[in-house]
């Protein structure tokens, strides 16, 4: 694992303590579950099914995201798909999916968070996480209203 592709992460675990590590962006999907490299210097995979949400962070210190900084106020101005996630613990949380299909991970989703000025960067969601997940809207979407024909030169107006 190279130290200039290497990223910090939390790893929130269900009923566990939280861990911390650095994750390679390409390859920290695994079919068993997620690589990743502790602090201590140990190569470990946390099982899917262990995992609630794998934040990228800024840095190890700062918390995690207070309960009213997990849903967006107000409609979001980041260009996206804007979903709900409802975790299998009834927790909820926000985020900001790419529009594009190519960019769907097998194993769950990245999102932006609704702060993203916080430590989190990023948030990875696995599948067997989620009881539910919400389309709640599209953000920027490149359909655009047509713009009205310009009228001919030839044809008069109703009231001149």
């Amino acid at each position: 694992m190279a130290a200039s592709t290497s990223k910090r992460v939390v790893i929130r675990r269900f009923e566990r303590e939280p861990v911390h590590g650095f994750v390679n962006p390409q390859t920290y999907l695994c079919a068993e579950g997620i690589e990743l490299l502790s602090q201590s210097g140990a190569i470990l995979v946390v099982p899917y099914a262990e995992v609630k949400v794998v934040y990228f962070v800024r840095d190890f210190e700062s918390g995690e995201p207070s309960p009213e900084h997990r849903v967006f106020n107000t409609r979001p101005k980041i260009s996206g798909v804007w979903v709900r996630m409802h975790f299998r613990d009834g927790e909820l949380m926000d985020g900001i999916l790419a529009n594009n299909l190519l960019q769907l991970e097998p194993y769950g989703f990245t999102v932006v968070p609704p702060n993203p000025s916080s430590s989190n960067q990023r948030v990875f969601v696995p599948r067997a996480a989620l009881a539910a997940l919400q389309v709640l809207g599209v953000v920027g979407s490149p359909l655009r209203p047509q713009k009205s024909k310009p009228k001919p030169k030839q044809q008069i107006e109703l009231f001149e």
